[in-house]
């Protein structure tokens, strides 16, 4: 007999809404097909879902008093503890009860809880702090506040089936790396082995956004763009961070086609905590003596100015060109080549 599926409920604390946006742009023409095929059930989500009202109260008090077994519990949004702790900046419509306490009451009986998003993880862009440096909504992750073990649910939260708060990060998350969690999680393949040291799935997080990037000849140069239109790499001026950025983006696509980077757009680690918040303007890189501070992920400063200088003593015509310019305006050489 087959084993059966396991209960998905789906809850949206603070955010805008833009995982669940993503994760119906899935690559799956029956998105209630491909979770029941992979063992799932979707027992609630506020896109997807017909329940509202009692019916919607009705499921969450009989999942709490164990009428209803809820194998996973995804929160969507970053948990709003304001004002002064009482988390009455969110409360659950129809019931009078913050939605933090819902949360924390749901996640003690669940057998996996996923944070969805770097705004359940991390408290995302609804932790962005003001000119004081306050977080007027107190707003923060699961099990996490900004880079801090701790959040809603505290540091030394386990739930009942063996595993911290699974994160995954992302503004918004890939639909794979949903899908992929929790097609895991019902296989039983997603293991702590299988999660990084911010409890992130390592299928994704132990990548980086540099890895596939089509500006990467323009990086290994040190070709830089310099404007929004340029071809070229745009870590050294523009702000990208995908050198250090940990998500699969360039190699699994959004949409089987694009990334940020393709589209032009710096990568603003967005899988990272405090990526919301980096002391600067977003479109700019943050330098020290003419280096830029971000460097790659495990490289010495003195190897990066050494590499740089030789990259760009050794950068071909045509890379130098196209890469302050937003068309190709010199391509590849044709040569005769033969085999050898």
């Amino acid at each position: 007999m087959a084993a059966a599926p396991l209960n998905v409920l789906w809850l949206q604390s603070g955010g805008c809404g833009g995982c669940s946006m993503s994760l119906l742009c899935a690559d799956t023409a029956d998105f209630p097909g491909q979770l029941q095929a992979n063992g799932l059930e979707l027992l609630w989500h506020p896109s997807l879902s017909l329940a509202s009202g009692r019916e919607f109260i009705d499921l969450l008090e009989d999942c709490l008093a164990g009428r209803q077994r809820l194998d996973i519990l995804c929160v969507e949004g970053a948990l709003l503890r304001g004002p002064n702790g009482s988390g009455r900046f969110h409360i659950l419509a129809g019931t009078g009860r913050p939605m933090t306490e819902w949360v924390q009451r749901l996640a003690g009986v669940a057998t996996h809880v996923v944070a969805v998003g770097s705004c359940a993880a991390w408290g995302g862009i609804s932790a962005i702090r003001d000119h004081e440096g306050a977080n007027p909504t107190e707003a923060c992750g699961l099990q996490y506040d900004d880079d801090r073990p701790g959040g809603l649910l505290g540091a030394s939260f386990v739930a009942r089936g063996g595993l911290p708060v699974i994160n995954i990060a992302g503004c918004p998350t890939h639909p794979g790396w949903v899908l992929d969690s929790l097609m895991m999680l019902a296989a039983g393949l997603l293991t702590t082995a299988e999660l990084d040291p911010l409890n992130r799935p390592r299928f994704y997080a132990d990548q980086l956004v540099h890895h596939g990037c089509t500006r990467n000849e323009y990086y290994e140069f040190k070709a830089s763009a310099v404007k929004p239109s340029d071809l070229g790499c745009m870590m050294e001026h523009m702000g990208c961070k995908g050198t250090q950025a940990h998500a699969d983006c360039n190699t699994r696509l959004w949409n089987g086609e694009g990334s940020c980077t393709r589209g032009g757009y710096a990568c603003i680690s967005c899988t990272e905590p405090g990526f919301q918040d980096p002391g600067h303007a977003f479109h700019l890189t943050p330098k020290l003596a003419g280096i830029p501070i971000g460097l790659p992920t495990d490289m010495p400063k003195a190897w990066f100015v050494a590499l740089a200088s030789l990259s760009k003593s050794a950068t071909p015509k045509r890379v130098r060109q196209n890469a302050v310019a937003d068309h190709l305006v010199m391509v590849p050489a044709v040569k005769k080549t033969g085999l050898r």
